[in-house]
């Protein structure tokens, strides 16, 4: 039976949520209602099933560890990583997903960094007789998870969030009206992700169903939305572009109102392309009518989610540029020059955040923290902004060369470095080639020692072999020098004329 709309906010909101008792809240409004179906096994949770996983994961979790112990959850991408990373939080741990396209160099650099006690690579292995323990009581602004994500200095970095980060925005979706009918949304995200991880936590408070896939493959994925009568649909830019190659205009996506899109830009031609393929509702005797509604939303690992959102409605155009949209509650934002002076409209500077997601600091880099961190707690995003009227703000470009490699963000140092650990190899610079379906693509120039005979082959092999898929580089090109500023820094904008074939 579901709760009153008073009680649902007295519960969520009024007494203190928290990773730790996130799913007892949920599985007290929503009950037995379909929270989630594996597009995999078929296998079916309800709500008061997936707390029931919590609670037995997190018994299993606390006999191994103490307050505060990070956890590697290095499992696979299924919704039982995301109910483990509830389970640590219950057990009093500090929960630290892993994304299953890290390579064992990568996971290594996360366990030592994070100090982790205990990593987990399957959920198996929480199973069996345990002593059950009351769940912790975590403050808000305790550390809740460690994202990795990585960092312009080379080496993955792990951003502290708070449980008052991650939950912040969550809670009034539980206002959503999900007892008046089932809708099921698509999902095919990694958990370790940010965008992944805050969906999840959006869509579970909001009483709707998912239909997960641990991989994303784009014509299963319209199997799915078709034959499932999916109403909505969550992915990157790059997943819709895979979708569209794939046959979307053949399939019959009229039962999906709302697409929700994030971590990169989405292309205002694919915004307008996929609102034509759902509709806004079905009308007895005449059917599908009118177009979906598309949402695009803009954040990071550092504010724990979205901080911003985009909204195209049906039957009205984009017609709104690159703006990131209105600003959800709590956030502040403001665009400064190189002077950290704030800048006028028409004028481009970086976007500044400040409001309750923003992370707590970098784990075990205090370097990285203050580069981040302004002294009166405002966010460095490193993203250019130009300032529009009425307050909009117009998405320009990165301060840093990152690459967004599929909604992914890959730094230019992490793959260089790897790079460079070859022994012929004495320079390489990465940059990010534009891609019709990944948005970019890292490719590299590199200097070889004298005499090398090194293969482009054989280096993109190496760097596969070092880093995840996403951040490998597709091209190489080799050269005798690289062009350099007087000061020494390598011209990266020049560097695009060598791939230019």
């Amino acid at each position: 039976m579901t709760l009153h709309y008073a009680r649902r906010i007295d519960l969520v909101i009024g007494r203190g949520l928290t990773l730790a008792n996130f799913a007892e809240r949920l599985s007290g409004i929503w009950g037995d209602r379909v929270l989630m179906t594996d597009g995999a096994s078929g296998e079916t949770l309800t709500y008061r099933q997936a707390n029931e996983l919590v609670t037995a994961y997190s018994n299993a979790i606390a006999a191994k560890i103490q307050p505060h112990d990070r956890v590697v959850l290095a499992t696979p991408n299924t919704y039982h990583q995301f109910l483990a990373c509830l389970a640590v939080a219950r057990a009093g741990g500090i929960a630290v997903p892993i994304n299953p396209q890290m390579r064992p160099a990568e996971i290594s650099h996360v366990e030592k960094d994070s100090g982790a006690v205990l990593c987990i690579r399957d959920v198996s292995e929480l199973m069996g007789e345990f002593p059950t323990v009351a769940p912790a009581r975590p403050g808000a602004e305790d550390v809740a998870a460690l994202m990795y994500t990585s960092g312009t200095t080379g080496a993955p970095k792990g951003a502290a969030l708070s449980h008052r980060s991650l939950l912040g925005q969550s809670a009034f979706a539980t206002l959503f009206p999900a007892n008046l009918r089932h809708d099921e949304v698509v999902v095919a995200l990694p958990v370790a992700h940010i965008m992944g991880f805050a969906t999840l936590i959006g869509l579970m408070s909001a009483g709707l169903a998912v239909y997960f896939s641990e991989r994303f493959r784009a014509a299963e994925t319209l199997v799915a939305i078709e034959s499932r009568r999916a109403a909505a649909f969550v992915g990157v830019p790059a997943m819709y572009r895979m979708m569209a190659e794939a046959g979307a205009a053949e399939k019959d996506l009229s039962s999906v109102r709302l697409w929700m899109s994030g971590a990169d830009v989405m292309p205002p031609d694919l915004i307008r392309l996929f609102k034509r393929y759902g509709s806004s509702a079905k009308v007895p005797l005449i059917g599908s009518v009118g177009e979906a509604a598309f949402v695009e939303g803009y954040g990071m690992v550092e504010v724990g989610g979205g901080v911003a959102a985009k909204v195209s409605p049906p039957m009205i155009p984009v017609g709104f540029g690159d703006a990131l949209g209105f600003r959800l509650p709590g956030y502040k934002f403001k665009v400064v020059d190189e002077g950290d002076k704030a800048v006028s409209i028409g004028h481009t500077g970086e976007l500044l955040i400040r409001g309750p997601g923003v992370l707590r600091e970098y784990w075990n880099s205090p370097e990285a923290t203050t580069a981040a961190l302004t002294s009166d707690g405002w966010l460095r995003t490193g993203d250019l902004v130009r300032v529009g009227p009425f307050g909009t703000i117009i998405f320009s470009g990165r301060k840093k060369h990152t690459v967004k490699c599929g909604g992914f963000s890959v730094y230019p140092l992490e793959v260089e470095a790897a790079l460079e650990e070859h022994p012929e190899v004495l320079e390489a610079s990465v940059i990010g080639l534009p891609d019709k379906t990944l948005g970019e693509v890292p490719c590299a120039v590199v200097r070889v020692a004298p005499g090398s005979a090194l293969a482009e082959e054989t280096l993109l092999a190496w760097a596969e072999d070092r880093l995840s898929h996403y951040k490998s580089p597709r091209k190489i090109r080799f050269v005798d020098e690289l062009p350099r500023t007087g000061t020494g820094k390598v011209q990266k904008e020049h560097l695009l004329e060598l791939f230019a074939s």
